[in-house]
């Protein structure tokens, strides 16, 4: 399960339990959607309740990425696990925005809202 919050040029997405790929699908609708309207976007991932996700989410993911790749400005992902952060580090190669592991939302907050007032 997932939550979506967006705002002008800012997409939240909190994982709740199994990210699945029709959960996927629902945050790339919403990502497409904001970048129509505002243009690339930040993105603030909160991973930290995430339990597990499905392989094909993995795929789409790295298949998404790599077709938006210049659709987004900042990526902030919250997560505690090491696991997650290597692979968040590992999605940079698909995406020319900047990704940042944060353990920390106030923090993730701010560095996303230093990239021109948003978050």
């Amino acid at each position: 399960m997932i939550v979506i919050q967006p705002a002008e040029q800012l997409v939240e997405l909190v994982v709740l339990g199994e990210f699945t790929l029709a959960d996927f699908k629902e945050f790339e609708e919403a990502v497409l959607y904001q970048i129509q309207f505002s243009g690339p976007v930040d993105l603030l991932v909160d991973l930290r309740k995430m339990l597990d996700f499905t392989v094909d989410v993995a795929w789409e993911d790295i298949r998404f990425s790599r077709q938006h790749a210049a659709d987004f400005n900042r990526i902030a992902v919250l997560t505690d696990s090491q696991w997650l952060a290597w692979s968040a580090w590992l999605s940079q190669l698909f995406v020319s925005a900047s990704v940042r592991v944060f353990e920390d939302e106030s923090a993730a907050r701010a560095w996303l809202a230093e990239a021109g007032g948003r978050g």
